[in-house]
């Protein structure tokens, strides 16, 4: 009999290995840049820090969502994936008046012509690290 699919997974701290990569800034906590567990890699927050200044990236939101996703792509190439694996992305606002901004950048590295756009969540946050525009997370199918 198959086990029941409400039946609790047991998930061993083998399963998951940590994705890090320099081309990416580096975690400033205690998380890891992505965890990949199975075929998924779950990638953490990213901000608009250009890795090679350590610095957040000048201009508006189109400048640093672009930064934010030039991250979230390093991330994906150290562990063998690119941005179209990604099956769903979280976004984070500052402001969601930056709304269509974001989305123009976003659609060019998520959804560019043909492409089937991954599934996605967007919210204003009042406050994000280093009082920076945008922070996006993705999760990836390997």
């Amino acid at each position: 009999m198959p086990p029941s699919p409400l039946a609790p997974h047991n998930f061993s701290m083998t399963s998951k290995t940590a994705i890090s990569t320099p081309n990416a800034p580096a975690a400033i906590g205690p998380y890891s840049q992505a965890i990949r567990s199975g075929d998924l890699l779950l990638t953490s927050g990213q901000i608009a820090i250009d890795p090679a200044t350590g610095q957040v990236v000048a201009g508006g939101i189109a400048e640093q969502t672009t930064q934010v996703l030039e991250n979230l792509k390093a991330i994906l190439n150290a562990s063998g994936a690119d941005l179209s694996h990604v099956v769903k992305t979280q976004v984070f606002l500052k402001n969601m008046n930056d709304f269509s901004a974001m989305n123009a950048v976003y659609a060019t590295y998520l959804a560019p012509e043909g492409a089937i756009a991954p599934a996605r969540s967007t919210v204003e946050v009042a406050r994000l690290p280093k009082d920076v525009l945008v922070e996006i997370e993705v999760i990836a199918r390997l």
